[in-house]
């Protein structure tokens, strides 16, 4: 073995202190000259599905790690209308908003202007896109009924319709998969698997959710969903490989009688939780377990729509509060205000990383298991 050598820092007519504090100053100065990836929570208002926390027109700005602080607002007046669904794409860097009036949009983040708008005969509800940024799957919307409700197919580049795909009434929520084979879709008590690449069903699984289909999320496998429930606060587990509900799961010591609208997987897929809004809580259960098991619950300070999802390193959970949450501890770790001081809450936000100026990493509007 080589015995231990040590650099002396001391130059020739300085002192070892002047030598130390030059050594230390040039690595402040190459840490300063390598650009940071900063980490954003881009949240819009006002959500077209609660009045609770709106705050203008348009996205509001918080720097994660800067303790969420405001930093600045996008004004973008369409958003009067309502936001029904606000989904990203890091390969594009934009991001895709739909809003009541049946109206889907493009926004640059690194631009930040609108790169095109479009209306369609249906739609546009909680929409979704293919981490290529091809595809973006519209469904036609929970209020809608019809027979030839479903998804519209849309193209990511310029908004054109592609296809139109009759699944079942209400189509409601769209998840496609991290890695871009599936597309999942939710319709009145029933959830549909298809394949991007022919838009061609792999499955439909019936009889979830007790009543109407609401918020689902799935892990990093796409082997098991976790569908809300109607008419109770909890959920059900869904095998997506045999297309059959495994565990109808309830929170509380007695059944809570009101519908549960939110279900997030931490990243690591070891936790799950679910949005209890009308009881402003949000239950937490144990995913390792099967069927999972309740670990703990949190305080909201509001009401609201009901939503949860979570920073790309597991660290913070977001919901349609104001309250932003440490996951490790459960503890209150920040409130969203905006530049009034006033809280503000939606449940369309993602998570956006920059790195000099351009859009290196983004997050998704659902809590997925990815790992």
């Amino acid at each position: 073995m080589q015995p231990l050598r040590f650099v002396s820092l001391r130059r020739p007519g300085s002192s070892f202190f002047g030598s130390l504090a030059a050594f230390f100053l040039s690595l402040a100065a190459l840490a300063h000259a390598e650009p940071q990836t900063r980490r954003y929570l881009y949240l819009s208002t006002p959500d077209g599905a609660q009045t609770e926390g709106r705050s203008g027109d348009g996205i509001l700005i918080f720097d994660i790690d800067a303790g969420h602080k405001f930093v600045r607002r996008i004004d973008i007046p369409i958003f009067k209308e309502g936001l029904r669904g606000f989904t990203g794409c890091a390969k594009t860097r934009c991001v895709y908003y739909s809003t009541t009036n049946r109206r889907l949009g493009c926004f640059d983040l690194e631009k930040e202007k609108v790169l095109w708008e479009r209306t369609y005969e249906a739609g546009c509800d909680r929409s979704s896109i293919t981490p290529d940024g091809k595809k973006i799957y519209v469904p036609t919307g929970w209020w809608y009924a019809g027979e030839d409700s479903g998804f519209l197919v849309v193209s990511g580049e310029d908004g054109k319709l592609l296809k139109r795909i009759e699944v079942g009434p209400q189509a409601h929520n769209s998840i496609a998969s991290l890695d871009g084979r599936l597309v999942y879709l939710g319709t009145r008590t029933m959830l549909s698997v298809f394949d991007t690449g022919d838009e061609k069903p792999v499955r439909q699984i019936k009889e979830v959710g007790e009543t109407g289909i609401f918020p689902y999320t799935v892990d990093s496998r796409n082997r098991i969903a976790y569908v809300c429930l109607g008419a109770h606060i909890g959920f059900d587990v869904v095998d997506l490989e045999a297309g059959k509900v495994l565990h109808r799961v309830l929170a509380g010591q007695e059944p809570i009688p009101h519908r549960t609208h939110g279900a997030g997987l931490t990243p690591d897929g070891a936790e799950l939780w679910i949005s209890d809004q009308v009881g402003r809580k949000l239950f937490i259960f144990d995913a390792a377990k099967m069927p999972p098991e309740p670990k703990g619950q949190v305080e909201l300070s509001e009401g609201g729509h009901g939503w949860v999802c979570f920073s790309l390193d597991g660290r913070y959970a977001w919901c349609h509060t104001p309250d932003v949450f440490e996951v490790k501890t459960r503890k209150l770790a920040a409130t969203l205000k905006d530049e009034n001081g006033k809280p503000v809450s939606s449940s369309k936000f993602i998570e956006v990383h920059f790195k000099d100026g351009k859009v290196v990493e983004m997050g998704n509007e659902f809590g997925l298991g990815r790992r």
